[in-house]
């Protein structure tokens, strides 16, 4: 099996990262989606939910497998627009104001893209100012924060800002950083997974059962496009690529060991699925560690939850800084792609 080269996959994970996809507004990267699984050759498509999918035939075509990567990322949304160009936005998905700091975000108009400045007050002031407490006491909180974009209110209808305007950091924010083995960047949640069915559908030719890429929809609101996804086809199982967090609380070390989840926050995984993706591990030497986390949930655990599918899996990558400027190895997203690939073309009598 040849190894997956570290730069290629820092390369397509800055491309992906570099397509803003806030929940529910994920048409720039659907268009990136669908031009490298055509470039690919395999049959591709976009659902009624937005998913961008894949399909790989198997050598059984009367079995499925489903392999999902939400493509969707966290950010804001306007709630309302007030006087001198300030917006007011509250959080999409678990997006929180004093990670991205003050800055340059992107304001994804129905007709423009505006850029403004993710603004918190000044910070040369007494009790008698609002901002003072944020500099001592509170945590800053959306409502304490605003959008400066120094537009008239006709120069943002033009654009068309609304109340429902998705915010995300500024594009030129966003570009990933390499640090020796590593790859520093927002939204590796999930880009970065996404990026490894990439990998997939160009090195995946013939598995074992019919395999279904897919690039979820909405996940960060309620893996709504993955819950629509498994409700209209029949799976033997569904197996989550994403983030795992980085904390005291867990046993995880970082580094190139991916992760595979036994429980999250909506439940229990398969066991008998997690069991055959350790002995694909173990027969290639891929170092896999075991955890169960609480403050989190996939596309596969909230699937069944529901009862949309039988058996569900979810395969991570340690991941520092959740949600914020997050920060992986690379060998940890390639070994997820490696096992990944093997497993798919492992056939299993269960």
């Amino acid at each position: 099996m040849d190894l997956l080269n570290y730069d290629r996959l820092f390369n397509t994970i800055e491309e992906l990262v570099l397509h803003h996809s806030p929940s529910g507004v994920e048409a720039e990267i659907d268009r990136l989606l669908m031009s490298r699984f055509n470039a690919l050759g395999v049959k591709a498509w976009l659902d009624a939910a937005g998913n961008a999918l894949a399909l790989i035939p198997g050598k059984d075509s009367t079995r499925a497998l489903a392999i999902t990567a939400h493509k969707d990322e966290i950010g804001a949304i306007v709630k309302s627009i007030e006087s001198f160009g300030r917006v007011q936005v509250r959080k999409l998905g678990g997006a929180f104001p004093w990670v991205y700091g003050e800055g340059v975000v992107d304001l994804l108009g129905d007709n423009q893209t505006i850029s403004g400045i993710l603004s918190f007050g000044s910070r040369h002031v007494s009790h008698e100012s609002p901002q003072k407490a944020h500099q001592e006491e509170k945590p800053l909180r959306w409502e304490d924060a605003w959008v400066e974009t120094k537009c008239t209110a006709q120069e943002l209808e033009a654009a068309g800002i609304r109340p429902g305007t998705r915010v995300v950091v500024g594009k030129h924010r966003k570009r990933p950083i390499r640090i020796k083995d590593y790859i520093a960047s927002y939204t590796l949640d999930n880009k970065a997974s996404v990026a490894i069915l990439l990998e997939l559908a160009q090195n995946l030719k013939q598995p074992a059962i019919d395999t279904y890429l897919v690039a979820s929809a909405k996940e960060e609101v309620g893996a709504i496009g993955a819950l629509y996804f498994t409700q209209n086809q029949r799976l033997e199982a569904l197996i989550a690529l994403e983030i795992c967090p980085l904390s005291t609380e867990y046993p995880i070390e970082d580094g190139d060991a991916p992760v595979l989840l036994s429980q999250d926050g909506y439940g229990i995984y398969d066991e008998t699925l997690n069991g055959n993706i350790q002995m694909v591990a173990k027969r290639l030497g891929i170092p896999l560690q075991l955890a169960t986390i609480s403050g989190f949930g996939s596309d596969a655990s909230i699937a069944m939850k529901f009862g949309h599918v039988a058996r569900a899996a979810c395969l991570s990558f340690p991941t520092q800084n959740t949600h914020g400027y997050e920060i992986a190895h690379l060998g940890a997203i390639a070994n997820c792609f490696h096992l990944l690939q093997a497993y798919c073309e492992t056939e299993f009598s269960d």
